[in-house]
């Protein structure tokens, strides 16, 4: 049987944000007193927890709502520049009609997430688009969109590029599939003990609930 419902996560995992990320990360460290990201480092702090992460660039939990709100304001003028990850958009259409409930759950700004949608022409696949302003919140949202359409956990499928998002939808009770093409590595992602371990887009096509 399909997942009646799919949610997505957005930044790594239906948009390729990582080094426009990067590049506005190292616009905001002056102001914080924090170090740059180069190129060469994201290869092993793909390997990094969120906790780990901000440990090793040495960013206070403090710091965190701002740096986030500033960031999704800076990523907002570079939308159109945005490139999608290669391969989701063919499979969109197919796994919107192979469930009820179609949407996105991210820690990016929704207005983000809609100009990205536009652009693309993707918009009118998804039913809705959901934000948490905490980078480890999804988890109770994920609960809020099963009540809100009146679902099964088991009827649930997250999809994400990070280990917190492997960790969400386990704390929430339902299904996670992680994707290898976006921030954490396949390593990561498989020692954190995801439902699925998707390596290509065309392999969510393939998922079936147990």
């Amino acid at each position: 049987m399909h997942y009646r419902a799919i949610i997505f996560d957005f930044d790594g995992t239906l948009a390729d944000t990582l080094e426009h990320t990067r590049c506005i990360y190292n616009q905001l460290a002056p102001d914080y007193g924090l170090r740059q990201v180069e190129c060469h480092e994201l290869e092993t702090l793909r390997d990094f927890s969120l906790s780990e992460l901000l440990k090793h660039l040495d960013i206070s939990k403090f710091r965190v709502p701002s740096l986030l709100k500033r960031g999704t304001a800076l990523l907002r003028e570079r939308i159109a520049e945005i490139p999608i990850i290669p391969g989701i958009a063919a499979v969109l259409p197919t796994l919107r009609g192979r469930c009820e409930t179609f949407g996105i759950l991210t820690s990016n700004a929704t207005e983000n997430v809609n100009l990205f949608l536009d652009t693309h022409g993707l918009r009118d696949h998804f039913t809705f688009v959901s934000s948490t302003s905490k980078l480890t919140g999804k988890a109770k949202h994920l609960k809020a969109i099963r009540k809100t359409f009146s679902l099964h956990a088991s009827e649930m499928l997250y999809v994400g590029d990070e280990i917190r998002d492997v960790k969400a939808s386990q704390k929430a009770g339902i299904a996670v599939a992680a994707v290898t093409w976006g921030f954490n590595s396949r390593d990561a992602l498989h020692a954190s003990d995801p439902t699925h371990i998707i390596d290509h887009p065309e392999h969510l096509l393939e998922l079936r609930r147990s």
